[in-house]
């Protein structure tokens, strides 16, 4: 079996926010990589960086530091060294599908315009098969064609983020950043988007980054899983492995603090203590020592740095070495 092919490679990845005399760490040397096909989960709570590398990897906002190195070319190319206008041809590939529904759709346009919109700027069909393509485009998502001449306050918030992944899909790209693509919908409803996700997904042959803190749509969807304390890495994972033997204590808590349907299965319960800190002042040595039920003094001056344990199975706590 050949190796699996890299579709990004983000090498000590940093974004700082605020003046260089005070700055605001808001992702800290952050290395992670996605190979084609596959879909990995960032998790994390609010506050932890999650969105921020999203955004950085599609290049609407600009790191601080580090590597973005990108596969999908013809060439691997150094996404944070590019400028926006160098930029441009890479976004038909590097698509993003937004949180709000409503609020990253243009309230003015029709939906055959905004879906039209994304082709006219790549160039890529025109007349009547631009037309034809609007229609294939909601077929995809399971709209039906008379949806094209609607608004987007005419539809339901599922109905919206339908549109808006048929949106980053009509420019045929290859790796999608979702971000949170669930959390302003009904619960209701999240889960025929959650199918619609992994079938087109599989159909399309797409690579993704889930961004999200549902703990079971990341175990539904995802097959490797990282986790993001205060922008640093504290664990990754195949997510089998991950939901079987969490090995961080931040990622213990977050499984256990995620409901179970089944009275029969039970997680151990690490409560966590205090508030998260300030980004502006993280703690020395684990980040995570502050809040952590196992925290030791030598936590204060402990290496963050991962480790792998076990075949693929990186973590950042000395006490599992």
């Amino acid at each position: 079996m050949s190796a699996p092919q890299l579709m990004m490679d983000i090498r000590g990845l940093c974004k700082n926010f605020g003046s260089p005399r005070a700055p605001v760490q808001a992702v800290s040397n952050v290395s992670f990589s996605i190979f084609q096909g596959e879909t990995v989960g960032l998790v994390g709570e609010s506050g932890s960086g999650k969105t921020t590398i999203g955004r950085m990897l599609s290049r609407l906002t600009d790191p601080s530091a580090g590597q973005m190195w990108y596969h999908g070319a013809p060439a691997a190319v150094d996404l944070a060294r590019l400028s926006q206008r160098q930029y441009l041809p890479l976004r038909s590939e590097i698509q993003v599908i937004f949180q709000d529904p409503y609020a990253s759709l243009n309230p003015r346009m029709r939906v055959r315009q905004i879906l039209g919109e994304a082709l006219d700027a790549h160039g890529l069909a025109r007349g009547a098969a631009r037309q034809a393509r609007v229609r294939e485009l909601l077929r995809q998502v399971g709209l039906n064609e008379e949806h094209a001449e609607r608004y987007a306050h005419e539809f339901s918030g599922g109905q919206r983020q339908r549109i808006g992944i048929a949106r980053a899909l009509a420019v045929e790209p290859r790796f999608i950043i979702a971000d949170e693509p669930l959390s302003a919908l009904d619960v209701s409803i999240q889960a025929q988007v959650i199918n619609l996700l992994g079938d087109i997904k599989d159909r399309l042959g797409l690579t993704m980054l889930l961004i999200s803190h549902d703990l079971d749509v990341v175990e539904y969807l995802c097959d490797r899983v990282v986790v993001l304390y205060l922008g640093r890495i504290v664990e990754i994972a195949p997510t089998a492995k991950l939901y079987a033997q969490a090995l961080h204590p931040y990622t213990q808590a977050l499984l256990a603090a995620s409901p179970v349907p089944d009275p029969l299965v039970s997680r151990p319960l690490r409560p966590l203590q205090g508030d998260l800190p300030s980004p502006a002042d993280p703690p020395s040595g684990c980040v995570f020592r502050t809040r952590c039920p196992l925290a030791e003094a030598r936590c204060a001056h402990a290496d963050m740095g991962l480790r792998e344990h076990s075949e693929g199975h990186w973590q950042a706590c000395w006490k599992n070495f």
